[in-house]
């Protein structure tokens, strides 16, 4: 047998994995380049579950429809469902999926402008909205930065971790820094803010702080929306303990406007 041919064979080999690789890209994309889909999937991005009836209103089609599209979801991983007695509810199928899509976000935000009126809505989700299980927006984007300011942690490019006052300043805000809570998940990193251009926090920690924002009665979502506000107690909070500029609130969308 010629030398060249085991080269030959691994060659091929490896020009067959890229292939599929791509095919498997190219699927994916499709999925999500579908417009009834990407609101379908840009409707669960705030991380609760979803009933069909409620994603066929986010994605403008009709119920028949909407089922067709969950079920291509559901088939390629990026949507599971979840039973509760008669009730059957859709979500994001992990982080990925929505790291994925704010990315995505982000590509399209750099691209052609649109010709649409920005409205309140655009203006308010650009200030602050859920992103799957954290926060993001302008607001997430300053809690960071202050957070860095206070020694609380450290940001890299995509990375954050713990700073030398991190410890004491969770604890004492109500979130315990627990080893399992950072074994179960990437404990602590930045995601790149599709409107701010500017890192987030994200991972396990950026769920406890959101969530713990949401306990305390410092953010509320808005009804149907991925947006959220900042109610009085948080504005105080936020400027007190976290160290957030008051101007920041100067350009937080009135409710209602």
């Amino acid at each position: 047998m010629p030398d060249w041919k085991p080269a030959r064979i691994r060659l091929d080999f490896a020009a067959m994995i890229n292939f599929a690789s791509g095919n498997a890209v190219a699927e994916v994309a499709a999925l999500i380049g579908d417009v009834a889909r990407a609101n379908i999937l840009a409707a669960l991005m705030d991380g609760r579950a979803l009933t069909a009836t409620e994603l066929a209103a986010a994605a403008g089609v009709s119920a028949q429809t909407t089922s067709g599209h969950l079920a291509r979801l559901v088939e390629a991983e990026l949507v599971v469902v979840e039973k509760q007695g008669r009730h059957r509810y859709h979500r994001l199928a992990s982080t990925e999926i929505s790291d994925a899509l704010e990315a995505l976000m982000r590509v399209a935000a750099i691209g052609p402008v649109r010709h649409r009126p920005t409205g309140p809505e655009d203006e308010a989700m650009r200030f602050a909205r859920t992103c799957y299980d954290h926060l993001a927006g302008r607001l997430s984007v300053e809690i960071a930065a202050a957070l860095k300011r206070a020694g609380v942690i450290s940001m890299g490019a995509d990375e954050a971790c713990l700073g030398p006052k991190g410890e004491a300043f969770f604890c004492d805000f109500g979130i315990p820094l627990d080893a399992g809570g950072k074994a179960r998940r990437h404990f602590c990193k930045t995601c790149v803010d599709w409107s701010e251009r500017r890192p987030h926090l994200a991972g396990r920690l950026g769920n406890l702080v959101t969530a713990r924002l949401f306990d305390l009665g410092w953010v509320e979502r808005e009804e149907g929306q991925r947006a959220v506000t900042v109610t009085p107690a948080g504005r105080r909070g936020l400027v007190e303990v976290f160290g957030l500029p008051a101007e920041v609130f100067e350009a937080e969308p009135v409710a209602g406007d």
